[in-house]
């Protein structure tokens, strides 16, 4: 497995392969000025990684959506080429679930940290281990990889132009009827709603999102309300 393998995107989208890190490369063409659309990505013997550069038109606290709107587009690639036993799930804050246990995740870049600022580019990526690094699964039973969950015969090549496909049509979703319809989606996916979370320096129940996907916390004296864009990470 190489990132020579032939990959095909759909219009509006194209493919670059990255010689390191597929996140920090497509931040690296954002910031030279790159049309929206570029996915970066580096396929390996033992993980996968893509991310995808997107000019967003509204504040960065609306374009923050791309982060869920990403993550369902992944679900809904693998869901579809994975064995149907395959249970695929998402987290709040990025990380994906395999079958329960976490399986690699995504993050998310942008040009300008102010929530009501329009950033000049927005990249989200995402890391996927297809290999585990022991035999032993028994070592780390909270983290799995797609190859040991049942999923050996999804070709990485072809989970990346699924992601693509898929994820562009929840773009073109988004943008014709807002976050309602993503919202939906992504709220049948989220994993742990209910449960007890933690996130930064606060502890309490995960009791779903808002209608802007931030996080609602629940502690003992109130119920916080975390914006996506606490996941922002700095440029490197």
């Amino acid at each position: 497995m190489s990132d020579t393998a032939e990959v095909t995107f759909p219009p509006l989208m194209w493919g670059e392969a990255a010689p390191d890190n597929a996140l920090d490369h497509a931040v690296m063409r954002a910031t030279l000025g790159c049309d929206a659309g570029l996915i970066s990505y580096k396929l390996g013997a033992a993980e996968m990684e893509a991310a995808l550069v997107f000019a967003p038109e509204v504040p960065l606290r609306d374009a923050m959506a791309m982060l869920p709107l990403c993550g369902v587009g992944f679900q809904n690639a693998l869901g579809a080429l994975a064995p149907p036993e395959v249970a695929v799930h998402l987290d709040w804050w990025g990380g994906i679930r395999v079958n329960g246990a976490r399986c690699g995740g995504f993050r998310v870049v942008a040009s300008d940290t102010d929530p009501e600022a329009v950033p000049d580019w927005l990249v989200v990526g995402f890391t996927l281990p297809l290999m585990p690094p022991s035999e032993d699964m028994g070592l780390t039973p909270d983290r799995t990889a797609l190859f040991a969950e049942g999923c050996a015969d999804v070709a990485p090549p072809t989970l990346l132009e699924a992601w693509a496909r898929h994820t562009l049509n929840w773009l073109n979703r988004w943008e014709d009827d807002g976050n309602a319809p993503l919202h939906s989606e992504w709220r049948g996916l989220a994993h742990g709603i209910g449960e007890r979370a933690t996130h930064q320096s606060l502890t309490g129940t995960f009791l779903g999102i808002d209608e802007g996907f931030g996080m609602l916390l629940r502690d003992e004296d109130t119920t916080h309300l975390i914006p996506l864009t606490s996941l922002l990470e700095a440029q490197t």
